[in-house]
């Protein structure tokens, strides 16, 4: 990768936080990008957020570390939703990546920069983090794969996290052949991770799937372009002998509100770290009172939404709300995760649009309010927050030649029927690469 033509790349698209200014990947075996929750010894991590600018880490996350290991080249940290707070990538402080096949478009988030580098640059796999949907929503906005492992398949060892028992790290590519080549080199039992260390043998050699299962509910408010690509895709899946059925899954529609819940409890115990004393700069006015100083820092260096989370996660982990909020959410995860194991114990997937449209434009994101951005993420929810594996491939595209992507999940540590079915789809779809000129 010649650093001049990444710079006017990056120039135009805004993917990378931080990319290689010095070297190519010439004497590398591939090159890869990753996160900027994930930290990396020769990069700033800021995890899109002010308050960690200047963060230099001393030692390299375990899926980075991995990669180099395998021969792999890490060339840079792609744009975020600052600490993974959105669905467009809209929450950076440090640029907002732009949709390849349209700039005045996102890329989705809070992996955009990740999804938008995988589909700008050939032959490139990005490493990304879901925590509600943060890899298959930008991989259907910009028309690649994107596969997010189940919860303690991959170690999070070195990710900034957003919320502990939600956060996967999982793979981007435009080449579905990247899964099958690239998972095994990241997933492992690592004791510096112990959620990773009572995982199972991986095995990639289970088929793709044979039968899948449709929620009625998951086909309620998509947009009639998506809608048809994902009728499209299903006629496909029928041609090639895959068994299609609809089903009831009421459960879904609690996973949004328990996640949100979930999700924003253990963020605002995660970013209490952040005050200016270990974490986070350290320019407060040490004459002030503790809380005031601290308050300060906090104000300064922490964007609208991460603020907004901080005092959602913190107001239903209160003492008298915990009972009515927090626990109430942790019964509806095990009441969804019962759901999925009961459709998968007939079926080998469940099948939904990834999104429910296709990327907007950043006038129509600046017009959304918060609570309508959150329920955008009403078909990736579930399966996070069950923890199951899933996979989002493309679909179709819609008449403005925007893609449209669909969503597997299979149940836990089945992440070898992924892997086979984004090979057996990407025969069967001819996927649209974007026109990148820089």
């Amino acid at each position: 990768m010649n650093p001049k033509y990444l710079s006017a790349l990056n120039k135009k698209y805004q993917m990378f936080r931080t990319f290689t200014q010095d070297a190519d990947c010439d004497g590398a075996e591939f090159c890869f990008s990753a996160k900027d929750n994930l930290t990396s010894s020769e990069y700033e991590t800021c995890s899109g957020s002010r308050i960690l600018e200047g963060y230099y880490p001393v030692f390299d996350a375990s899926v980075i570390e991995s990669l180099k290991k395998k021969g792999g080249k890490l060339i840079g940290k792609t744009n975020m939703d600052e600490f993974g707070f959105g669905t467009f990538s809209v929450n950076s402080a440090f640029g907002i990546p732009r949709n390849p096949f349209d700039t005045e478009r996102s890329c989705g988030g809070s992996s955009g920069g990740s999804a938008c580098a995988a589909c700008a640059i050939d032959g490139h796999v990005s490493l990304g983090v879901s925590t509600g949907g943060s890899i298959c929503c930008p991989a259907s906005f910009c028309g690649i794969y994107g596969l997010v492992p189940t919860y303690g398949r991959v170690s999070r060892y070195g990710l900034i996290d957003y919320g502990n028992s939600l956060d996967k790290i999982g793979l981007l590519s435009a080449n579905p052949k990247d899964m099958r080549k690239y998972l095994p080199t990241i997933a492992g039992k690592d004791p510096r991770d112990p959620t990773s260390c009572i995982q199972p043998e991986l095995n990639l050699h289970t088929g793709p799937v044979k039968s899948v299962a449709i929620p009625e509910e998951a086909t309620e408010g998509l947009s009639k372009d998506v809608s048809k690509a994902f009728s499209k895709g299903l006629e496909t899946l029928k041609s090639a002998g895959v068994d299609v059925e609809t089903v009831k899954m009421p459960a879904l529609k609690y996973a949004m509100p328990a996640y949100y819940i979930l999700a924003t409890s253990e963020a605002s115990t995660n970013l209490a770290r952040y005050v200016g004393m270990r974490y986070g700069h350290q320019d407060g006015d040490l004459s002030k009172k503790f809380d005031e100083c601290f308050t300060d820092v906090r104000s300064k260096y922490f964007g609208v939404e991460a603020k907004r989370r901080i005092l959602l996660g913190t107001y239903t982990r209160m003492e008298g709300f915990r009972d009515r909020y927090y626990a109430k959410a942790l019964n509806v995860r095990m009441y969804v995760i019962d759901a999925y194991k009961n459709v998968l114990s007939n079926h080998d997937a469940v099948l939904t649009p990834t999104m429910p449209f296709v990327s907007p434009k950043f006038t129509d994101i600046d017009k959304m309010t918060p609570v309508e951005s959150y329920k955008t993420d009403y078909l990736t929810v579930p399966p996070n927050l069950a923890g199951t594996p899933h996979l989002s491939v493309p679909c179709g595209y819609d008449s403005e030649g925007m893609p449209v992507g669909m969503q597997f999940v299979t149940d836990h540590w089945y992440e070898g029927m992924l892997v086979d079915t984004a090979e057996m789809w990407g025969k069967m779809f001819d996927s649209r690469k974007p026109e990148v000129d820089v």
